[in-house]
């Protein structure tokens, strides 16, 4: 599983950590493999933004992922792609031109019980209550998609 953002460094870390989270919680750890990626480049290597390491850490979520790029070849490797606004599933499609993994690329809010616009909004630009909102937003939806994946995971295993 692959969460995607802009820069990766708010909000698919954010997702990362959260639902792994959740899976090791629920003795699924062996079951996903979790990670992040950003459509741009700016923050290749980098560690989550700070605002973000710390709202994350006030809920008992320690965020260790480091920024990477989307790669076309992200597309074949995973099996579901989780996008956390439109821009993102549009810049994710994009290295899928002849759409062979588009079953594979959602919404991250596709599987949030209250949608809302189905993006998560981006923080980065405001201030900590915009990192709150999107946690809530992103350990909402982590909630209801390990549900919707743990009972296929529990009938492969």
């Amino acid at each position: 599983m692959l969460f995607v953002c802009l820069g990766n460094i708010c909000r698919s870390p954010l997702a990362e950590g959260v639902f792994r989270d959740h899976v090791d919680r629920a003795g699924l750890a062996d079951s996903f493999e979790v990670a992040s990626a950003g459509t741009a480049g700016w923050h290749v290597g980098d560690r989550p933004d700070a605002r973000m390491l710390e709202t994350a850490r006030r809920h008992g979520i320690e965020l260790s992922s480091r920024g990477r790029q989307l790669r076309a070849e992200d597309l074949e490797s995973h099996d579901l792609l989780l996008a956390m606004d439109r821009d993102n599933l549009h810049d994710i499609l994009f290295l899928d031109p002849e759409g062979r993994f588009a079953d594979k690329v959602r919404l991250f809010r596709e599987f949030d019980p209250d949608p809302g616009d189905w993006q998560v909004p981006d923080p980065y630009y405001g201030g900590p209550e915009g990192f709150e909102q999107v946690f809530d937003i992103v350990d909402r939806t982590c909630r209801a998609l390990l549900g919707a994946l743990a009972a296929h995971v529990r009938v492969a295993g």
